[in-house]
């Protein structure tokens, strides 16, 4: 699983046990942009990983749905999310006008992002990647899966250590017996104040996206009038700024992304609407419904040089699946609550430390009236209850109604897809389940891929401390700072400020049982100083005290790249705690559990 332990593998190949079983350490069908993500990853640990998509596009909701443009994680460029943002905009730089700033929200064509996806699992070892293959059924095989698949007309087998369900709706985990719950939970059940009194079984609407195209000012697009057009629906378009209406959802090539679910570019429903029996009429008329507001643009907001784009393979040029933002929600080993956004640090759980992704998506639409903050996502949430070696992404991930209008998001998704994978990969390359989790194995795999693990927006990957800072963050022991941007909260790391004794000291004891004594001894102050670090590291790893300073002394901006000055009685700063401790104390490596407790 860490790269230390994993010797390269000189040749790689599916085996075939007879010309109807595939067999494979990890499956994961959908790929989407958490399914895709979650392949790379495993695939980059080193185990076996087959990806199938019944569609012919990589990229699930925002490639084959539309969903591009994309202002989520922008300054959270966390791992494989990370490298297809950078592979976007190394693609579009040349094009005069595109925004290439290190944060800018991520525009791109539909094909143009699956394409680079396609690109990026073309040169993955261990990975091999079948699209056009759909699914048919499920069922236990020992820890592991068989799963039935369609490939070229014919049912084959694919026998698979752990399987991770990438479907936009949770369809593998369902037919292997996982429970669901669906709409929005009462306050009462999830302890969220701003949940509903009562449970609601309504769920977030569903939209049918529109990339359009602008032709030319002389050009008329105008599309057949939809069927059962209804101009009244579209009324509220009625003295708006249309153009800048499209200017904030333009994408390359003079065309736009149509995602108006503020307005009435979407269509309500509940999850039994999107029941396998009933979904294709609720698309038919969500579809109807996006096709009647480019009617309305063109022929009654003077927009006819609008046309839609061909380039996706329909005959109503539509993509060729919705957006979904909301459907059922796996029961998980634990559950995300809005507190675990907002208090992450104050609840008896600390889901926090066990974090395999992060997210800052803003939601469109939520119930929720205070500013959103960034956090980061339990591994607990991809985990079935009584259902071993099966992970779950996209919408099935154990949230609550509330956070789930966060986590849907691609830009998270992705980041949660990766974390996914480590997971995945870790039960398969130690050849155990997902009752025996390693939380911080599967957290160092991530660390070494470029993963974030706490959402620090003021520290980047580039900085030489990016992960002396996530490993001791995520004990605990420095909490992140919300700092407001916005309609938003971004959480900061503060290197420079000065570490405090109360934030300190309950983590420390709790991890070091010499920790109580050596408080109790120094007595430090308000204000943790170089000193009483250095008299800290000497206690636990029974150094001589000035053979430590003498050492420090010298070794402070040569070896570990520390610009303050060298002085025992000044307070020390939350970046030099964070780099000494996790150099000497090592915390990161304290076992928690999915709850995030420290296992002694």
């Amino acid at each position: 699983m860490l790269r230390k332990l994993l010797v390269p593998l000189l040749f790689f190949a599916f085996s075939v046990a007879d010309a109807e079983t595939i067999r494979t350490d990890v499956l994961v069908v959908g790929g989407g942009a958490s399914g895709v993500a979650a392949a790379i990853q495993c695939a980059r640990s080193k185990v076996k990983t087959l990806l199938i998509e019944p569609g012919s596009w990589l990229g699930g909701s925002m490639t084959m749905g539309g969903m591009c443009v994309l202002d989520a994680n922008h300054d959270l460029p966390s791992g494989i999310w990370g490298e297809f943002r950078r592979r976007v905009i190394d693609y579009y730089r040349p094009r005069l006008g595109y925004d290439t700033t290190h944060n800018s929200i991520l525009r791109f064509e539909p094909y143009t992002g699956a394409e680079i996806l396609k690109k990026i699992t073309d040169t993955v070892k261990n990975l091999r990647v079948m699209l056009k293959t759909p699914w048919t059924s499920i069922k236990k095989d020992g820890t592991g899966w068989e799963v039935a698949v369609t490939i070229n007309g014919q049912t084959v087998t694919v026998a698979a250590k752990v399987v991770v369900d990438g479907t936009q709706t949770g369809e593998v985990a369902a037919k292997a017996g996982a429970q669901f719950v669906s709409g929005s939970e009462s306050r009462k059940d999830t302890g969220e104040t701003q949940a509903p009194e009562e449970a609601s079984p309504a769920i977030e609407n569903i939209t049918w996206i529109a990339i359009l195209k602008d032709f030319g000012r002389n050009a008329d697009k105008t599309i057949a009038k939809p069927e059962g057009y209804d101009p009244a629906l579209y009324f509220w378009l009625k003295g708006k700024d249309i153009k800048q209406m499209l200017k904030k959802v333009s994408i390359p090539n003079d065309k736009y992304m149509i995602n108006w679910a503020s307005y009435n570019n979407n269509h309500p429903d509940n999850a039994d609407k999107l029941n396998s029996e009933n979904r294709n009429e609720l698309y038919k008329k969500a579809k109807l419904q996006t096709l009647g507001l480019i009617y309305y643009l063109q022929t009654e907001s003077g927009y006819k040089n609008l046309g839609l784009d061909d380039q996706f393979n329909t005959p109503d040029h539509l993509p060729y699946i919705p957006y979904l933002r909301e459907y059922k929600r796996a029961k998980g080993i634990i559950r995300m609550v809005l507190d675990d956004i907002f208090k992450p640090y104050d609840r008896e759980s600390k889901l926090y430390r066990t974090s395999i992704g992060v997210g800052d998506a803003v939601p469109e639409a939520t119930s929720v009236t205070q500013p959103f903050r960034a956090y980061s996502i339990p591994l607990g949430a991809i985990v079935i209850k009584d259902l071993d070696n099966l992970l779950v992404t996209e919408q099935a991930v154990s949230v609550s109604h509330l956070v789930n209008a966060s986590t849907a998001n691609p830009s998270v998704q992705m980041t949660l897809g990766q974390g996914v994978g480590a997971t995945a990969a870790f039960c398969a390359f130690f050849k155990t389940t997902t009752k025996h989790l390693n939380v911080r194995v599967i957290q160092g795999e991530i660390l070494d891929y470029k993963g974030y693990l706490m959402p620090f927006t003021d520290i980047p990957q580039e900085n030489a401390h990016f992960r002396a800072i996530q490993q001791v963050s995520a004990t605990g022991m420095l909490k992140g700072i919300p700092k407001t941007n916005g309609s938003a909260i971004e959480i900061h790391f503060e290197p420079n400020d000065m570490a405090s004794t109360e934030e300190i000291k309950p983590v420390l004891t709790e991890l070091y049982t010499r920790g109580f004594l050596w408080f109790n001894k120094e007595k430090p102050g308000e204000k943790f100083t170089v000193g009483n670090l250095l008299s800290l590291i000497s206690d636990y790893t029974l150094t001589d005290p000035k053979t430590l300073q003498i050492y420090m002394q010298k070794a402070w901006t040569t070896q570990f790249k520390l610009t303050g000055s060298f002085d025992l009685n000044r307070p020390v700063t939350r970046l030099e705690f964070a780099v000494l401790v996790n150099k000497y104390l090592n915390p990161f490596a304290k076992t928690v559990d999915l709850s995030g407790r420290i296992v002694n």
